[in-house]
């Protein structure tokens, strides 16, 4: 046996110290590879938008004010959007802010969790790592293919999706060694790769099952990918390249062509131009001002606040719960409502919900923009009956009543904000700017009011709100593509087919394929929010709606408030969740007092339904 501080134990203790200084270097070496991929994506992706912003203006003012269209426009717009969409997407994946169900991993047993997370994070490797070679395959094809304006070769655009995979690839698994153990990591590797296997045996079973594959893949895989946490875009990847690899005889590369063609249109650039819009907003006061005007409008009645609150979700809650908590508000009322106004407000224009409705189904944006004010109203005015009789204990001692002259002052301050949706619905309607270009309008008109009228615009904010811009536009954008490649596979698989047959043959006619629609949608929105859904059902039950007679615009008011309801609706909506974080709440404190708020919700839904008027009535 060695004595103490024998060569044995010597080497020994220098061999435990290269390990810890190996394993305190593994972190610093990831570390160094993620700057290095924030910088190589989030500036360029910060470009990216500012110059789609550039583009687009330009081709405004050449064809409105100077009649002298610019050809190219659109051209070049739609090259550089599909970059800014997988750079987006990349960032999104670096941030961890891609769209996921995190709720069942949050039940989890804390032991669990470390597990559940690894094995999330390799279904995304495994996905990226799939994509890549059929994406250079695509590159390779659309080499040959010159662009009409421009004359430079398509495999400029579409290479943006390998070297978007090819990133990912590497932030996964940096996440993957960075993030987990050797335990972790091997189990997890070791369940996909004995699940793979499992699938390719199983292959003549499969092939033998018809359209049950469709439940196998597209139900299954789905759900138990979404229930460990992975994000809903890579859910969609890995169940459609695992459906045509295994029972079909196509090539992967229909994945990366329907992608390319979801993520493409270029109605969807009006995607990332509006969530920079509503960035801007906050950020040069004109949402304040609007929170200023409405709260000396109201701050005297009783639950007043929360009428102001039902005006927006995030931007407002932070101002308004401290001083609705000194008046007695319980911290679980507060995000109740927060919730069900966030559910109530996707048909209020410019909703990124509306605009991909009608990017997927061919809606005109414009009416859509104008049928989805009456529906909100309806909804504002349910909310509102609620409000009136939770609120009635309300203290208000101490709270003085606006004068008149408060209130016109703040009235005319909030003038220029309340005037830009009416700015952004006439450009549209009245054809100064297409439904993709007139978010440059609202940019531009937003800009100048906060340089100009209310003197604030905070330069240092500008970078930080384009990478944000591009990080949330890449998340819903890779939804909308790998749910495209998915919608594919369930059209050619003839299910399309029987779905809108089997939807329009219920009992009832209309209103039976109405109530069918809301109930699907609600869990629809509740367990994959509700731009997977649309995108995902959309394109296949809009044309059963125009076949028996519903109205597209009536039936997309109908569709949009089912899914919020079921975004905000206890224990699987996301929605619901992020209020209790913005609100700082535990979820246990509201999740019993937001019932009544959706139950007014689903009676102005009922309503909306009922009546097509609300919907059509000013088209």
């Amino acid at each position: 046996m060695a004595e103490a501080g024998g060569p044995i134990e010597i080497l020994a203790s220098e061999q435990a110290a290269v390990a810890a200084i190996t394993a305190a270097a593994l972190p610093r070496r990831f570390a160094r590879l993620d700057r290095i991929l924030a910088l190589a994506t989030e500036i360029p992706a910060a470009v990216l938008v500012s110059v789609e912003i550039l583009v687009l203006l330009a081709g405004v003012v050449s064809r409105y004010v100077f009649n002298r269209p610019l050809t190219w426009t659109d051209e070049l717009a739609s090259i550089l959007f599909l970059w800014l969409a997988m750079l987006g997407a990349v960032i999104a994946l670096r941030r961890d802010e891609h769209m996921r169900l995190g709720v069942l991993v949050t039940l989890a047993p804390p032991r669990w969790r470390g597990w559940l997370e690894t094995l999330a994070a390799v279904v995304v490797a495994v996905f990226v790592l799939e994509i890549i070679l059929p994406a250079y395959n695509y590159f390779d094809a659309q080499w040959m293919i010159t662009t009409p304006a421009l004359e430079i070769h398509d495999g400029y655009r579409v290479g943006a999706i390998a070297v978007g995979a090819v990133l990912m690839l590497l932030i996964a698994a940096a996440r993957l060694i960075e993030r987990s153990t050797l335990a972790q990591a091997a189990a997890a590797l070791a369940i996909v790769a004995a699940a793979a296997l499992a699938l390719w045996l199983l292959r003549p079973v499969l092939m033998g099952l018809g359209n049950f594959n469709l439940v196998v893949f597209f139900i299954g895989m789905v759900a138990v990918c979404v229930a460990i946490g992975v994000p809903i875009a890579f859910a969609f990847g890995v169940a459609t390249l695992s459906y045509l690899a295994l029972v079909t005889g196509a090539p992967l590369t229909i994945v990366t062509s329907r992608m390319d063609e979801g993520m493409s249109t270029l109605i969807l650039l009006s995607v990332p131009l509006f969530v920079f819009l509503g960035l801007l907003i906050e950020m040069t006061s004109l949402a304040r001002v609007l929170v200023d005007f409405m709260a000396a409008l109201l701050g005297h009645v009783r639950g007043g606040l929360a009428y102001v609150l039902l005006a927006d979700m995030a931007a407002v809650a932070p101002v308004l719960f401290p001083e609705m908590k000194r008046r007695g508000a319980r911290p679980g009322e507060l995000v109740a409502l927060l919730s069900s106004s966030g559910a109530m407000s996707e048909t209020i224009p410019p909703s990124l919900v509306l605009i991909t409705i009608g990017s997927v189904t061919g809606v005109s944006i414009a009416a859509l923009f104008t049928g989805g004010l009456l529906p909100a109203l309806v909804g504002a005015l349910a909310l509102v009956v609620v409000c009136y009789f939770r609120s009635r204990d309300e203290d208000l001692t101490g709270v003085s009543r606006a004068s008149p002259m408060q209130v016109v002052r703040t009235f005319v301050i909030a003038l220029p904000a309340l005037a830009l949706p009416f700015l952004i619905r006439t450009a549209v309607v009245e054809g100064v700017a297409t439904a993709t270009e007139v978010s440059t309008v609202g940019i531009v008109y937003a800009a100048l009011a906060g340089l100009i009228i209310y003197r604030r615009f905070e330069w240092r904010r500008l970078y930080p709100m384009l990478v944000e811009t591009a990080s949330l536009s890449g998340a819903i954008l890779l939804i909308i593509g790998t749910a495209t490649a998915m919608a594919w596979a369930l059209t050619q698989s003839g299910f399309s087919r029987q779905l809108v047959q089997a939807m329009a043959s219920m009992p009832g006619g209309k209103l039976g394929f109405l109530a069918v629609s809301i109930v699907a949608f609600t869990v629809l929105g509740s367990v994959l929010e509700g731009i997977p859904a649309i995108v995902l059902f959309g394109p296949l039950l809009f044309p059963a709606a125009r076949a028996i007679g519903v109205h597209e615009v009536h039936y997309a008011m109908v569709v949009i408030l089912s899914m919020g309801i079921g975004l905000f609706a206890p224990p699987f909506g996301v929605g619901f969740y992020a209020a209790c974080a913005i609100g700082r709440v535990s979820p246990d404190a509201a999740m019993g007092r937001v019932w009544p708020y959706l139950g007014a919700l689903f009676l102005a839904l009922i309503v909306v339904a009922l009546v097509p008027w609300l919907s059509v009535g000013f088209l």
